[in-house]
């Protein structure tokens, strides 16, 4: 197993999820805004911690970053729609995924991936043929 695995293993864990799940619907629905006491919970589901910092804070929440950091999906849609801009802190989780490389650079970055991932994230691009025909269109005069 690499580490992506191990760590989608690890967050696919039912009770993380079903606690982090409570917890925020809790914040979202119930009071409608942040909810401390469940903010452990949330902060073990990447997931979670997206839709957290989405929903309820309307905001960057810097205490899941970590959290969120772990996972090349959320972190990428947390760059996309929280941060509206590049989250540094996972760029290099997010290299090692040939779909959210490619439009981490579409959506997130605007071209070609920078230093100190380009390389990653390009080899990891070039596996997938059509994630490669995407993003060499997306940076045709820079490659």
């Amino acid at each position: 197993m690499n580490i992506q695995e191990i760590t989608e293993s690890l967050i696919q864990d039912p009770k993380i999820t079903q606690k982090a799940q409570k917890a925020f619907k809790y914040a979202r629905d119930v009071i409608g805004g942040e909810f401390p006491e469940g903010e452990a919970a949330i902060k073990r589901s990447p997931k979670y911690v997206y839709y957290y910092a989405y929903d309820v804070i309307k905001g960057r929440w810097p205490a899941g970053e970590k959290s969120i950091a772990r996972d090349p999906r959320w972190a990428h849609r947390y760059a996309l729609d929280v941060i509206e801009g590049r989250f540094p802190e996972a760029e290099e989780l997010i290299a090692q995924s040939a779909h959210h490389a490619t439009f981490y650079a579409r959506n997130v970055i605007g071209g070609r991936w920078p230093e100190p991932h380009r390389e990653k994230a390009e080899a990891t691009i070039k596996k997938d043929p059509l994630m490669w025909s995407i993003y060499e269109k997306l940076v045709k005069h820079e490659i």
